[in-house]
């Protein structure tokens, strides 16, 4: 890591992730309610660039929780069946708020070091000048 800019591309990817991360939690709150909705998830992975890792990090590719839909009793539903049941979401409220919590302070941990490494390189730009 001897280029300088690193440090802030290692944030910014940061940031940029738990963005995506952020983006699909609020996605699955919007649609709990929704039958036939599957949980999406985002997993992070190293980018590799020119077949070299760069220690940043960025979002892999979504994938939908396959955990069982649950089955809800509403003979009244519109998508009911012949015995009265719809399947409905497998997002977990609680589950959503804690990761959407996670993602937020990881952004901004992130972004605490964004501004203090760009703070430093003034500081250094400064004493080089004099």
């Amino acid at each position: 890591m001897t280029d300088p800019i690193s440090p802030l591309r290692l944030a910014a990817s940061g940031m940029r992730a738990q963005t995506e991360r952020l983006r699909h939690t609020a996605e699955n709150i919007a649609n709990a309610d929704t039958p036939g909705y599957r949980r999406k998830l985002v997993s992070f992975e190293e980018a590799v660039r020119f077949g070299r890792s760069t220690g940043e990090v960025e979002a892999g590719r979504l994938r939908l929780d396959q955990t069982e839909l649950p089955r809800i009793h509403d003979p009244a539903h519109p998508m009911a069946d012949q015995d009265g049941y719809y399947r409905g979401s497998n997002v977990d409220l609680v589950i959503e708020l804690a990761d959407s919590r996670e993602a937020g302070r990881s952004y901004e941990a992130n972004l605490r070091m964004f501004e203090q490494t760009r703070q430093m390189g003034a500081s250094l730009l400064d004493l080089l000048r004099r």
